[in-house]
């Protein structure tokens, strides 16, 4: 009975155990954001209306002018096949001169499509101001769209879109990793309990004092001195199995939406609820005055309102205290209130100190 009792303790922490890469970090290996500024060509009609964008036309000129063209001053081009957009993309990290990376197009002007159009060669900049791509391919936008006679349909987005492969990269970013010998492993998010348990099993793979945790975020590691064997290391440290330690209780309310979300340790003490709607209804009906034949008199139009306030019963409702997710979703549920109802009752649930979780509004 005891060796079925720890085997089933093993079998579940064994399924709450993750990979130590889907819980943390490298740091310095990181993504960078890359943007451009540039012009689509080859659209069929659908580009910017120069007079309301004139910096299209100024591009324009730009662009020519670089090629040997110059456009007499004055000169008022009607065009309708050129957009400016932003390019934006994303630099991976260990990136090479000559690798490709995905961009994303969108229009900047009023292009009503950027469907079939040709992205001219476009630098693409870090935060430095630097140059670290170049980009430049035809775009496919997954829509479409018709209008006529004041009446539009459209499919999905028409003034954005991605090209696969279409930049190219011309300046790599150093990204330091273990120089001076150690590296540091960032959690995604701060846990003591976590760090902890991070370090033990890093430490048990690859032996005592290799890792130590700074705080509840930051573990140092020491690394291999040789380049090669840092690769190998991190990959048998990444894929290490940890438990992460349990989750502060707590629940998530996007007043926006009334969305509400909770942990699995989220507990309630009994408590007593009245909540009660209030609707109000305002109807709103024309009335028509006529004057009497021959009176000389004008008809008048006035709007007769009537007003109707409505309030919900706001019984006193227990809701029972909870040790496990399952009983507090079945205590709230008694209540029958809606999701905009239930915001303000677990706000209320929290000042009482009914609620045992933090409670965080997005």
């Amino acid at each position: 009975m005891k060796l079925c009792l720890l085997a089933c303790l093993l079998i579940s922490q064994s399924g709450r155990a993750e990979r130590l890469k889907d819980l943390a970090s490298i740091q310095g290996v990181r993504d960078n954001p890359l943007i451009g500024y540039g012009l689509m060509v080859g659209l069929d009609g659908s580009g910017d209306q120069t007079m309301q964008t004139p910096f299209t036309t100024q591009s324009l000129n730009n662009m020519l002018g670089q090629l040997g063209i110059t456009v007499p001053a004055g000169t008022n081009m009607q065009l309708k096949n050129v957009a400016a957009v932003m390019v934006t993309a994303t630099l991976p990290p260990f990136a090479r001169p000559g690798q490709t990376i995905d961009i994303t197009v969108s229009s900047l002007g009023n292009a009503k499509s950027l469907r079939g159009g040709t992205l001219l060669m476009t630098p693409l900049k870090g935060a430095d101001g630097q140059v670290y791509a170049l980009a430049q391919g035809n775009m496919v936008v997954g829509g479409a769209g018709a209008s006529a006679n004041g009446s539009k349909v459209q499919i999905n987005q028409l003034g954005s879109g991605r090209i696969p492969a279409g930049a190219i990269v011309e300046r790599g970013v150093d990204s330091p990793l273990g120089e001076g010998g150690t590296m540091m492993l960032e959690l995604h998010s701060s846990d003591f309990g976590t760090a902890q348990l991070a370090m033990e099993a890093i430490n048990r793979s690859f032996g005592p004092g290799t890792a130590m945790a700074l705080d509840a975020r930051v573990i140092q590691v020491t690394a291999p001195a040789r380049p090669e064997e840092r690769v190998g290391f991190l990959a048998r440290m990444q894929n290490l199995d940890v438990a992460p330690a349990q989750a502060v209780a707590k629940v998530v309310i996007n007043a926006r939406t009334g969305s509400v979300v909770m942990n699995q340790n989220v507990r309630l003490n009994d408590c007593a609820v009245a909540h009660g709607n209030l609707s109000v209804v305002i109807n709103t009906e024309p009335v028509i005055s006529q004057p009497n034949p021959l009176s000389g008199g004008a008809t008048v139009a006035a709007q007769k309102s009537q007003i109707e306030i409505s309030q919900a019963g706001g019984a006193l409702q227990v809701v029972r205290g909870g040790a496990s997710l399952a009983d507090v979703i079945k205590g709230l549920n008694t209540l029958g209130a809606n999701p905009q109802d239930l915001v303000s009752i677990l706000q209320a649930m929290k000042a009482a100190g009914a609620l045992r979780a933090e409670l965080e509004i997005i």
